[in-house]
């Protein structure tokens, strides 16, 4: 093992960049900002300590979809058991992450986002992703029906005032009464539209996404990339059928083009490695977003959890909540999907970049991380060859040594 504890910020070993794979590369940094990444010069010289043998220096990853982790909770959490989490997915090596809420009650909302808020003002988390309320209940998936509803704009206000600005996406289904209006509302407050847990047919998907880039194209969506999301493709959606195929071949045909970016959760789990390989192959890496969608039960192996007012049991590395023996969330981090994505044939590039740099480009934060160029904030992931974690870097500081 490298002996990092000094104060050396340098690495040097294998990276993966945007462009691709540097063989023999040197990764510095000053402060919490790359100054240098690319490949090694001789004045390097042989002070740059050396990482592992075969070991590879990832840009830190980014998740736009993330439950909780470590034993704790978003939706239903103390700022204590915000902090947990986060500080579990960031020592897992997801160095950004959305905090997503499932549907619950507007009370139990109201009460979560500014606590999510205060923690996205110190800088913990980049922002809060809404899962619902405004979802198909033929879609619930691991929501319960008991709280989903039509678009409530009084409610939406509401949220929006109690997150503070940190309101960073909203997942809903377009057919419900009223997507119109919410879609609107949506943009206006500078949230990201993400069309998921749906019963919608291929028409509906193809009329929403039209009407959410008119809405963001009209109003210049300040502050983002305006780029519309699909919250985790193929699952809480219909089936493809081949005289009723449903959203997901538009959806992907879409994604190709550039019009949204479509988050898959590739964890052997969600989707079966054929499918996530699929995915990469119609979409492309540049319009996919590797998620976690973890739970509390992310890092705890198996056991009882919550999921807002949900309760979830985890068996043999699968959450489900109640009788259902569908997922109900994920129990693997960022990390643990990337090499899933590879194992299933997914190219290593293309999964790292789909876990880093398209989800920063979505937040609108391409400029300040997602990637390993100078002048972005020193974040990175040290694994093995295998992609076993081996360390994390996170604004220039170590949170785990390699």
């Amino acid at each position: 093992m490298a002996n990092l504890q000094g104060t050396s910020n340098h690495l040097s070993g294998r990276m993966v960049t945007d462009s691709g794979i540097i063989e023999d590369a040197v990764l510095s940094w000053e402060g919490s900002r790359i100054t240098y990444a690319g490949p090694a010069r001789p004045a390097d010289g042989p002070g740059t300590p050396p990482l592992p043998e075969g070991a590879l220096i990832l840009p830190g990853l980014v998740d736009l979809h993330c439950h909780g982790g470590g034993g704790a909770d978003f939706t239903s959490g103390s700022a204590e058991d915000i902090r947990t989490a986060v500080t579990f997915q960031h020592h897992s090596g997801t160095t950004t992450l959305l905090a997503s809420t499932g549907a619950a009650p507007g009370e139990d909302l109201l009460r979560a986002f500014p606590l999510l808020s205060a923690a996205a003002d110190e800088g913990l988390i980049a922002g809060i992703h809404a899962e619902g309320p405004f979802l198909s209940p033929a879609r619930a998936g691991m929501h319960d029906p008991a709280h989903l509803s039509e678009p409530d704009e009084g409610l939406l206000t509401e949220l929006a005032a109690a997150a503070g600005g940190h309101l960073i996406s909203m997942t809903y289904a377009p057919e419900l009464e009223g997507t119109d209006t919410l879609v609107y509302d949506l943009v206006t407050h500078g949230i990201i539209p993400a069309i998921g847990h749906t019963d919608c047919t291929a028409e509906q998907a193809s009329a929403a996404l039209d009407l959410i880039n008119e809405e963001l194209a009209s109003t210049g969506f300040d502050g983002y990339s305006g780029r519309p999301m699909a919250t985790h493709l193929f699952n809480a959606m219909p089936a493809i059928h081949h005289r009723s195929p449903g959203p997901v071949p538009l959806l992907l045909e879409r994604a190709r083009a550039g019009e949204i970016a479509v988050e898959l959760i590739a964890d052997n789990v969600h989707l079966h490695a054929d499918t996530a390989r699929m995915a990469f192959t119609l979409a492309g890496p540049a319009n996919i977003c590797l998620v976690s969608d973890s739970t509390a039960a992310a890092g705890r192996g198996e056991g009882v959890f919550w999921l807002g007012r949900s309760e979830i049991t985890v068996r043999d590395g699968v959450a489900r909540r109640g009788p259902s023996e569908a997922p109900a969330g994920g129990t693997r981090t960022l990390l643990e999907v990337v090499r899933c994505a590879v194992e299933a044939g997914v190219a290593l590039h293309d999964a790292v970049v789909s876990a880093s740099a398209v989800p920063a480009g979505v937040l609108g934060l391409a400029d300040e991380l997602g990637s390993l160029r100078p002048g972005l904030r020193a974040d990175a992931v040290i694994v093995s060859p295998g992609l076993g974690l081996l360390g994390v870097l996170r604004a220039g500081v170590w949170l785990k040594l390699p």
